[in-house]
Parts: C-alpha cells; structure tokens; sequence
C-alpha cells in the first residue's frame, strides 16, 4: 500500500521530473502566518503570544502561570517578543534541551536585531493562508523574540511541499555544528526512509535502487559521513544515548560501536548479527559510553565457624543433624537468605559441642 508521499515519488520518476528541483519565490510574509514543523529534529515545543502579552509580562503585570493558562502553554515553551518562558517539566531533560535551544535562538535574535537575516527560512503552503517551516526554525523563532508575532519577513516559500523534504531538512541540519548530536541522528533516520521509499518507487518503475554513493549525494554528505551516519544509528540504544544527553563525538562512539561488534562476532564466532546478538553489543556499547556495568545481585557467601573439635565433625558429616535437638526450627527457615542460615549452622555447632 503506498502512502501520498511514495504515490507522488513514483508520478514524479514516472513524469521524469527532478526530486530536488522545486519551485520557490521570495515573499514577505507575517510571522503568525507561519507553523513549526513538529516532526522536524529544530521543532520547539511552543506557543507564540501577541506582543501586548510579551510586554505585560516583561512589566510584571502578567504571571507566567496567567500565561499559560491564557495559551494552554503548560509543557510549551512561550515565546515573544523579548520574552522566553520555558514552561516544561522543570528539571526534566526536555527543560535542560530547551533552555539550551533558547540561549542560542536568543543570540541569534540579538544579531538579527542589528543585521539582517542572511539565510531566510524556507517555508511551504498549508492552505487557508498558512505556511508550515521547512528549514530555518531557529532563525523563525528568533524573528519572532526580536520582532514579535505581527512582524513579516522574507522567506522563501516553494510553491507546493517539496516530495522528499525530509531529505532537505537533513541537508540543512547535517551542515550546521550547532545543532545537537541527538538531532542530526533523527533527522538522517527521517530523510533515510524517504530514501527507502525513493528506491522502492525506481523499483517498481523497472530502475535500480540508488547506489550508496547516489544516496550520499542526494542527502548531501561525503561518503564517509554517510558511513558515520549508518553506523551510529544502528542500534537504537545509542541514539537514546544521545536524547538523554550524551555528547561525545560522533567518530568516537563510531569507534566503540565497530570494536564491540568486532569483538562479539570473534568471541562467538558470528558473521551475521541476530536480534539478541545485537542486543548484547547494545548493552557493551552503553557500557563503554556511559560507563555503566550490568546489575548483578550480590549473594552473600555462607559463613561458618571454625571447627577444631573432631567429634563435631564427625557428628556434622555422618549424622542426621537437623534430628538433633538443637532447638532449631528447620522446616520454616528461609533458605534464600543465607545469614540467617549461616547463623542457624552457628548455633548448631555450637549445641554439638555443649551436649
């Protein structure tokens, strides 16, 4: 069953129509004409205020919590202009990324302010007047901080959404240092299965699927970013590694993810990974990032005194001794925890010894 983006992939390889070739204009738009893509790796949780309301609040003649429930902001960031509200869970790592995202949009609102924007956002039509970002959201939302919700600005607006515009946001994303690890790696998973459905379309239009090389190009990295890409997004476990926080280099979590597969497929003599051989090395690879071991129980050894009577050695091995009467309980003794055990054999040798 094909979906509306494969059925428009396909009329377009049917119609020789180029993937990357859409047409745009300039336009001058109002920002409160514009939506934030939720689906995109810059998306920002949000809900944009009308400037009386960013004044207000700035006076100190509205509350945050005014704020939010005049908007339904609560788990939102607020946003304009001259005012950020970061009304997620406090503490959660969702509040830490958004503070971290409100810090740089707020200095690229204060170098809008003196300049002008050198790269617009791209946007696309949605009907009814509105238009949704393709690339360019913190640029939108910097726009909106320093000129408030009423202000229009250049952008530059394709006439329809473009086919593969996962791919274009990859392309924009991939190219920016600022962007967080944890968002590139999304934003490649996305733009690889509009790939996907890109190969499964020249197949059915008797094509070959794209070469590595060819995807590569289309997404518009090296081949070796390419391969970095791959390999980073293999194991699930990583790229929660990266939401939760982790920020090492891509080539160095590269480097552990090779070796720990190279190392499991020696040790087990395996060429080809299975799920739950790939769920081990997912284990040692978050062992070597995050340095944490898996979470063996700690049995307690049993203790026993020392026996230097050789009458009570003997009574030990060649007799019956839980018939004795040594006043313990046997049968409702909890064998599972070993010191009471331990205490109980204690007491036993003891009671030999008295008799």
């Amino acid at each position: 069953m094909l979906n509306d983006r494969d059925v428009l992939i396909l009329a377009a390889l049917n119609n020789s129509e180029k993937l990357h070739s859409e047409s745009f204009e300039y336009k001058s738009l109002f920002l409160n004409l514009i939506l934030p893509d939720n689906t995109n790796a810059r998306f920002l949780p949000s809900v944009f205020i009308e400037n009386e309301h960013a004044r207000l609040f700035r006076e100190r003649k509205l509350t945050k919590n005014q704020l939010i429930e005049l908007y339904d902001a609560n788990d939102k960031v607020i946003i304009g202009k001259n005012c950020f509200i970061n009304c997620l869970k406090y503490g959660s790592n969702c509040w830490k990324k958004a503070n971290k995202s409100i810090e740089s949009i707020i200095e690229l609102g204060e170098n809008i302010a003196v300049s002008e924007v050198i790269q617009v956002p791209t946007v696309y039509p949605l009907g009814n007047k509105q238009y949704q970002i393709l690339t360019g959201h913190r640029r939108f939302f910097a726009l909106i901080f320093t000129y408030g919700i009423d202000h229009a600005s250049q952008f530059k607006v394709y006439d329809t959404k473009p086919i593969l515009y996962k791919v274009k946001q990859f392309q924009e994303n991939a190219s920016r240092e600022d962007l967080p690890q944890y968002g590139k790696l999304q934003a490649f998973l996305s733009a690889m299965m509009e790939i996907e459905g890109l190969d499964q379309a020249r197949l059915k239009i008797g094509d070959k699927k794209l070469t590595v090389r060819e995807k590569a190009k289309n997404l518009g990295i090296s081949m070796g970013a390419f391969d970095n890409y791959n390999v980073l997004t293999r194991y699930p476990e990583v790229i929660k590694a990266y939401q939760d926080g982790l920020t090492a280099s891509f080539l160095k979590v590269k480097k552990i993810i090779l070796e720990c597969e190279t190392r499991y497929k020696n040790t087990h003599d395996k060429k080809v990974l299975g799920i739950k051989d790939k769920k081990a090395i997912a284990e040692n690879i978050l062992e070597q990032l995050l340095g944490k071991k898996k979470n063996i129980k700690k049995v307690n050894a049993f203790t026993f005194p020392k026996i230097t009577n050789l009458n009570v050695l003997k009574k030990l091995l060649f007799t019956d001794v839980s018939a004795l009467n040594s006043h313990i309980d046997w049968v409702n003794l909890d064998w599972e925890d070993n010191d009471k055990v331990s205490a109980l054999v204690k007491k036993l040798i003891i009671s030999i010894e008295d008799s």
